[in-house]
């Protein structure tokens, strides 16, 4: 069985944020969150880390991060092109935004040929979350069904006081599986707990926040390339002319579409870690004092990479 690799998604436009989120430093020393999680995946076993990039950004990405990381890791790099797309179709006249998460992992069919786990560059996962789920990978095969992980945090330990955040809203059995997933592009935190709006805020549904939801955390085996490369034509093709400046082909959904369809199972592996992560410059401030205060504990090193 191949060792499972690590795939971040970096190519994030970061327009909440005001600027490129994921080269930030969160301390003194100039680690960035990446750092932290890449740390977290070498102590777990990962030995490999493709890098998902806007083709412009490559030369930063390698001096802020892929040029250390590669003394410890072997580093790859994918660029998340607009105009990778299927024969037949074109990038939208004016289209700036990246066709989404699941056009991210696509990206990388042709540098993935066996078990691999994705997740955001600006997010912050904790320690367990990538031990857990690189030893699932490395147990478990597909057989009469894809077999999936996912590392779910309860949505409380995931928001932030300043704005909204997307999330994946997970439904699970009694036996641990995911059973349907949604993805929820604006989820606030409220007074009474958390509430999400579909319509620009006009109108808002409470939502469970010691519900389970998905920060993009999952692990695959190498035939999700494959479903992922023969549902981005239908997708397009269903969504380009409704909204081809805008419409994402988001991970998530393609997930739900194969447990719908019997396709796949996906073991949640629950953390109850807070997640730390910048959305927003705002709360930047946050995830500098959580690391700082991680330090003190002694589970991070000063110094990650020396």
């Amino acid at each position: 069985m191949k060792r499972p690799v690590l795939v971040i998604m970096a190519a994030g436009m970061g327009s909440r944020y005001g600027g490129l989120k994921q080269i930030d430093p969160v301390d003194e020393e100039g680690h960035i969150i990446m750092d932290f999680s890449i740390y977290d995946a070498r102590r777990a076993g990962f030995e490999k880390v493709i890098f998902v990039i806007k083709e412009e950004n490559a030369e930063e990405f390698s001096k802020s991060i892929g040029d250390r990381i590669s003394q410890f890791m072997e580093v790859d790099y994918v660029c998340q092109k607009l105009d990778n797309l299927p024969r037949g179709f074109q990038v939208p006249a004016g289209r700036i935004k990246p066709f989404g998460t699941g056009h991210a992992v696509l990206c990388c069919k042709d540098v993935v040929d066996g078990p691999f786990v994705v997740i955001n560059a600006d997010d912050y996962y904790g320690v367990s979350a990538l031990q857990s789920i690189y030893q699932y990978l490395s147990v478990f095969e597909d057989d009469d069904k894809y077999r999936y992980a996912m590392v779910g945090y309860r949505l409380v330990n995931t928001l932030t006081e300043n704005g909204y955040v997307s999330r994946g809203v997970c439904e699970t059995d009694e036996k641990g599986y995911l059973t349907g997933i949604t993805e929820r592009t604006h989820i606030e935190k409220t007074r009474e707990g958390a509430a999400y709006t579909e319509d620009e805020g006009k109108t808002w549904t409470d939502i469970d926040e010691n519900g389970i939801v998905s920060m993009n955390m999952f692990g695959f085996t190498e035939s999700m390339l494959k479903e992922l490369e023969e549902r981005f034509s239908v997708f397009l093709e269903n969504n380009l002319k409704k909204a081809p400046l805008s419409c994402e082909y988001f991970l998530p959904t393609v997930v739900g579409e194969l447990i719908r369809e019997r396709k796949a199972s996906v073991k949640i592996l629950q953390s109850e870690d807070k997640w730390y992560g910048i959305t927003y410059k705002e709360d930047k401030q946050s995830v500098v004092e959580a690391v700082a205060k991680m330090k003190e504990q002694g589970v991070y090193p000063m110094h990650l990479w020396k």
